[in-house]
């Protein structure tokens, strides 16, 4: 054999763990996005009940609510 073919062989060795390596880099990086993409979604829900949760807090926390039911305790009081 002649060294030009022992290091084609190594070369094309090499290229094959390589290949290998990259696919299952890819596999896993696939699988890394996925979850990364259901961890978005999980907390794109949850921002979304907090916002709904804030608006509904924000109707009872408000100056009007505050004066209605202050004038409630009044009227009980005089009636």
């Amino acid at each position: 054999m002649d060294a030009a073919y022992v290091l084609v062989i190594i070369l094309s060795s090499f290229l094959a763990l390589f290949l290998l390596l990259s696919i299952i880099l890819a596999i896993l990086l696939i699988r890394i996005t996925l979850q990364i993409k259901a961890v978005t979604d999980t907390a794109q829900r949850t921002a979304g009940t907090v916002e709904q949760m804030v608006k509904g807090a924000k109707r009872f926390s408000g100056p009007a609510f505050l004066v209605k039911t202050i004038m409630k305790q009044v009227k009980k009081r005089k009636g």
